[in-house]
């Protein structure tokens, strides 16, 4: 039996920060803390559910993946709801330090 699946954070882009995809997509992003690969799910938990928390909206519980490079499980919590350049620029600021280290991995 396997122990907790490793957390990663995510971010789910939408209006202004998500102008370079097509708005029918509904992605979370996150980097793969095993291999450092940047990989993407579809979200599932409606908008709704996010609460503001730390000076972003986020979604608490996350939500279970696996990776699509290194086939491992891994759990993407807090996923990080962005609407526009300075919500992304805000969160890449604070979030700096554990998206450097998921990177290193």
């Amino acid at each position: 039996m396997e122990g907790r699946n490793v957390e990663t954070i995510g971010v789910r882009r939408t209006g202004w920060a998500a102008l370079d995809r097509d708005p029918q997509q509904d992605k979370v992003e996150f980097v793969c803390p095993y291999c450092g690969a940047r990989d993407e799910k579809n979200a599932r938990r409606e908008r709704a559910l996010y609460h503001f928390t730390d000076g972003f909206l986020q979604d608490l519980q996350g939500e279970v993946t696996q990776c699509h490079s290194c086939k491992r499980s891994l759990r993407v919590v807090p996923v990080v709801l962005l609407h526009d350049q300075d919500e992304e620029r805000r969160f890449e600021a604070v979030f700096s330090d554990e998206l450097a280290g998921a990177s290193k991995n």
